[in-house]
């Protein structure tokens, strides 16, 4: 088992280092200079490395690790982009939206086989209910706030929303924002950012789909 979660630690991080090269020059960037390796590089190798090395720990069925995997491959891309260009696409949070759905329907995603959440005994239901009350409570908390969330970061809400219910999204969100904080943090201290600088939020979303893919409820 630790030589398989190893593997694919390494394969995850070769994977990310390839989402951030893909990053640098898709979507279309407005300078014609492609960006070079820095510490958005090592951001997305480390989060591929930590994400599929995490679902080859927890998971054990072939089956349970390509649908997982897929959606988790392409958290791993919007993190690259969103950390290249503070952008998530449509061509992927779209898909992903879709996808989720699918697999939800197909009986195929193993989180939610055999769930019953927050006093909800039906997986699908707190899926679906997850589906709507995540993009808006974001959406809420965004214009008290004042804050800058995106419709990208909408969409993806949905489909998170969707892969894995509302109590392991929740979790999920909570520990991946005070992962994210800790890591912009440590940014701030580095001076790799400055705290005028604008930070997207999306990492946090997609860190809260890794760990909502791997924890135990």
């Amino acid at each position: 088992m630790t030589t398989a979660v190893l593997i694919a630690a390494i394969l995850g991080g070769i994977f990310g280092f390839g989402a951030d090269r893909l990053s640098s020059r898709w979507p279309a960037h407005e300078a014609e200079e492609v960006r070079g390796l820095d510490w958005r590089t090592l951001a997305v190798v480390l989060g591929g490395a930590a994400a599929f090395g995490l679902l080859v720990w927890r998971w054990s069925d072939p089956a349970d690790l390509v649908v997982l995997g897929i959606y988790v491959g392409a958290l791993i891309v919007l993190l690259a982009t969103d950390l290249d260009q503070k952008l998530l696409p449509d061509l992927i949070t779209l898909p992903l939206m879709v996808y989720a759905a699918a697999v939800m329907l197909l009986g195929l995603n193993p989180v939610l086989e055999g769930k019953s959440q927050v006093l909800v005994a039906d997986g699908d239901l707190t899926a679906v209910l997850a589906a709507i009350l995540a993009p808006a409570v974001l959406a809420v908390t965004d214009r008290l706030f004042h804050g800058a969330l995106g419709m990208g970061d909408l969409k993806l809400a949905v489909s998170l929303g969707l892969m894995f219910g509302l109590s392991q999204l929740f979790v999920g969100f909570l520990l991946g924002t005070v992962a994210f904080a800790t890591i912009v943090l440590v940014l701030v201290l580095t001076r790799r950012v400055s705290l005028k600088t604008a930070v997207p939020f999306g990492p946090a979303l997609i860190a809260a789909g890794v760990i909502a893919s791997v924890i135990r409820l």
